[in-house]
């Protein structure tokens, strides 16, 4: 039978004691590490979320007490009192906090029982992601977990200070709002009352917020639950959390003063890190042309080099024919990777095939000559012109991608990334920031055949851009702007529209009629009527952010209940069915 608490409290985490707490009686509680019998004294590692105490069951001072120590096994919740000593010579350590004392016991509470767990509770332990989220409550004693989470808890402290602190008012937003796909899809919510119809989860406040701009709310904040229904990945989640603010009578700077002062005192309070600002600043199509990314990792070199007009008449009908065809030929240069085997240049050959490129070309630089099945193709000149454009030296392996811009661009920066991963290029404890400015406008959809807005479209465009949304929508350029740290994005915004007619515009260059908008987005074109002062703003993924912190390479590492790649949760098994009588009520049908 387990034991009441009763009167007992703790008075100090078990990780809380050190050399000069030596003598004091203390009650601790907490969870079972382990279990030693050595000689007769039993020895338990005391677990809670703030770390590990060694207690010390000891038959010459109560063999009653250690008769009960007998009982206890790996997971058991225990209250126990008893005097902390310094431990014995040669027998401290070091990889603990508390690793200089024991407690030896004197009261011993069973609090709680617990059935052996499916795994250890430790640090690496060998199994399967799926069982550990089934049992997420136990995989969140382990270590790594109760860090992480404690992080994630003193990193939203960290933002909710300094934005209050710089004036802004944390606002609450629907959970429950309009439908207006624009991209991902929305997860719908049916409606009892007004049956037929259904509400949405938001995947971004974006809206209210701006509203809120148009209400007089000057600056506006918000750590919240957004929702997309999309395919994931390790760094999705269908639910996440962003921090998500914006501004009034502000320009592109202004936001990103806010940003860089939030990230770097957020960095400082958890860290310990002082950042540097500004951020380094790339307007999107330089970002393309020398990384092929839109997120590029910084903390390394190994740029992309266009070389199309060097092979647009070469022998090599390969690169030729694609660059009269509108493509590109781009080439990165691995330095000093000339011994890469076949073997590591095919697996990059499959690797870059993930981003649809049709193959990929190499060439090994030797003292004496170019050794590669494409070598023979090109003339002396063409290799001069190429050999200093790519910097080619004997030591050096060059790739090269022919293919359309979005594909050739993609596969190389992908492959920039894996390479310098391979070769030991990034310093995993550098933090490298980078603002990446005027994307595009629109991009075209093949498949509806129809433009669509990169942002969202409320972003605004370029004011010297205006007059070609009718003429030229793919030249045009935003006031969006990304926040890009080691790769990845972080934080993403804009300044946005404030004026009806322009904002019209915007919605009829995606292709939209009037009766299409004003069903979807009439509400905010009045607003805009109102009154509406400049605005912007900018949402950082709060998950990605503290996963970044935290060193992990999943944000399900950081979040406390997390969903599976099949958007499931596998311990309360959600999603799951609706009644027949749930369904009534909703005066829905479920066909399948």
């Amino acid at each position: 039978m387990n034991d009441i608490l009763g009167e007992m409290r703790r008075t100090h985490n078990c990780g809380e004691l050190d050399a000069e707490s030596v003598g004091s009686e203390v009650v601790l509680m907490g969870w079972v590490q382990r279990r030693r019998d050595h000689g007769g004294v039993i020895f338990i590692d005391l677990r809670d979320r703030e770390g590990v105490t060694q207690v010390v069951f000891n038959p010459e001072n109560d063999r009653d007490l250690h008769a009960k120590a007998h009982e206890i096994r790996s997971e058991f919740v225990l209250g126990i009192c008893g005097r902390v000593e310094k431990r014995p010579d040669g027998m401290t350590n070091t990889n603990l906090k508390t690793g200089m004392i024991e407690v030896m016991a004197s009261e011993l509470k069973i609090l709680n029982r617990a059935k052996t767990p499916p795994f250890m509770i430790e640090e690496n332990v060998d199994v399967s992601e799926n069982i550990r989220l089934q049992y997420r409550h136990l995989d969140l004693r382990r270590p790594t977990f109760q860090r992480n989470i404690l992080l994630r808890h003193k990193a939203s402290v960290s933002v909710r200070n300094y934005m209050n602190n710089n004036g802004f008012i944390d606002i609450e937003t629907p959970m429950l709002t309009k439908s207006t796909p624009e991209g991902a899809r929305d997860y719908l919510v049916p409606s009892r009352v007004n049956q037929g119809s259904f509400f949405a989860l938001p995947q971004s406040p974006q809206l209210f917020k701006q509203l809120l701009m148009i209400s007089g709310f000057d600056k506006y904040y918000q750590i919240v639950k957004c929702f997309r229904d999309e395919d994931l990945r390790a760094d999705r989640q269908p639910e996440f959390t962003q921090i998500d603010m914006e501004m009034s009578f502000v320009g592109e700077d202004d936001v990103m003063d806010i940003a860089e002062g939030l990230v770097t005192n957020l960095f400082k309070d958890v860290l310990g890190k002082d950042l540097i600002t500004p951020f380094e600043r790339i307007p999107y199509d330089e970002a393309i042309s020398r990384y092929g990314l839109d997120k590029p990792d910084l903390r390394f070199g190994l740029e992309l080099k266009d070389i199309s007009d060097i092979v647009e008449n070469t022998g090599f009908k390969v690169f030729a024919s694609v660059v009269k065809k509108g493509g590109m030929v781009k080439a990165l240069n691995a330095k000093g990777c000339v011994d890469f085997t076949r073997k590591e240049i095919d697996g990059f050959t499959e690797f870059v095939s993930i981003y649809k490129a049709k193959g990929l070309a190499w060439i090994k630089v030797r003292e004496d000559e170019w050794q590669s099945p494409i070598a023979k193709f090109f003339t002396d000149e063409e290799k001069a012109s190429m050999a200093e454009r790519i910097n080619m030296e004997p030591g050096d392996l060059v790739f090269f991608v022919a293919d359309q811009p979005k594909i050739t661009n993609e596969a190389l920066g992908h492959l920039r990334n894996e390479i310098g991963k391979k070769i030991g290029l990034i310093d995993e404890n550098e933090f490298r920031f980078a603002w990446v400015t005027k994307f595009p406008m629109f991009e075209y959809d093949e498949t509806e055949k129809r433009y669509q807005a990169l942002h969202h479209p409320f972003t605004a465009p370029l004011e010297e851009d205006y007059d070609k949304l009718e003429s030229d929508p793919l030249s045009v350029k935003s006031r969006a702007y990304d926040l890009v740290l080691n790769g990845s994005e972080i934080g993403g915004g804009s300044i946005r529209i404030h004026q009806k007619d322009l904002q019209e515009r915007v919605l009829k260059a995606l292709g939209m009629e009037k009766e299409e908008y004003d069903k979807k987005f009439g509400f905010l074109i009045r607003a805009l009527e109102s009154g509406a002062p400049p605005h912007g703003g900018l949402a950082f993924g709060f998950d990605r952010l503290v996963m970044l912190l935290c060193g992990q390479s999943s944000i399900r590492d950081v979040i406390a209940f997390p969903k599976t790649q099949r958007a499931a949760c596998v311990l309360t098994d959600a999603p799951s069915d609706a009644s027949n009588e749930q369904l009534e009520e909703l005066a829905l049908k479920i066909t399948l």
